[in-house]
């Protein structure tokens, strides 16, 4: 597996989410990218610890610091080799009161390769300097209205409120969860 490095524009862009959010999980200290000349670096290890960590927090809506720590066991889990190799990893978490544990079991594999796949998505993400813009930004952005207000038509701002009623309610829904039963153990 290549390792190549990517700068948090570049990062949020593969794993398509907002810069900020990104970079809330550093504060947070769930995941600790390089920083070299005030930048933070990724690389495809760290890449794949901000996809899981996502996931948990979509998923599950755990506080970050549970967050932290399973992203930190699955970093030692992962160890040097190549993770597109690997099938699964299965975290497993006990309360400190209780006796039964909880496991997690994260398709490690399939995501490095999903990640793999988003690479290119960086090169549409140019990293300029701040407060620099592309030449030509301008017409690009007027081109991009015009397009969406002939796309848009005769629509009323009651569809457009309830479009977006609609979209942050799927945003709040809660994750699917499933039971899967254990293989190894059987009844007579």
């Amino acid at each position: 597996m290549q390792t190549v490095e990517f700068k948090l524009k570049q990062a949020s862009a593969i794993l398509g989410v907002s810069q900020k959010d990104l970079q809330n999980l550093i504060q947070l200290k769930v995941i600790r990218p390089a920083r070299r000349d005030h930048l933070y670096w990724f690389n495809n290890r760290l890449l794949l610890e901000a996809k899981v960590a996502f996931h948990l927090k979509e998923s599950l809506g755990s506080s970050s610091e549970l967050i932290s720590v399973f992203t930190q066991m699955l970093s030692k889990s992962i160890g040097e080799g190549d993770p597109r190799k690997r099938r699964s990893v299965s975290l497993r978490s006990r309360p400190a009161l209780g006796t039964q544990s909880i496991e997690i079991k994260i398709p490690i594999g399939s995501l490095a390769r999903e990640l793999e796949a988003q690479f290119p998505r960086a090169a549409m993400s140019p990293d300029l300097a701040r407060g620099r813009r592309r030449a030509g930004w301008r017409a690009e952005m007027s081109r991009a209205f015009e397009d969406a207000a002939r796309q848009m038509g005769n629509v009323s701002m009651d569809q457009v409120n309830e479009a977006i009623r609609q979209h942050r309610g799927l945003r709040k829904a809660l994750p699917e969860v499933t039971i899967v039963d254990d293989p190894a153990r059987k009844t007579a």
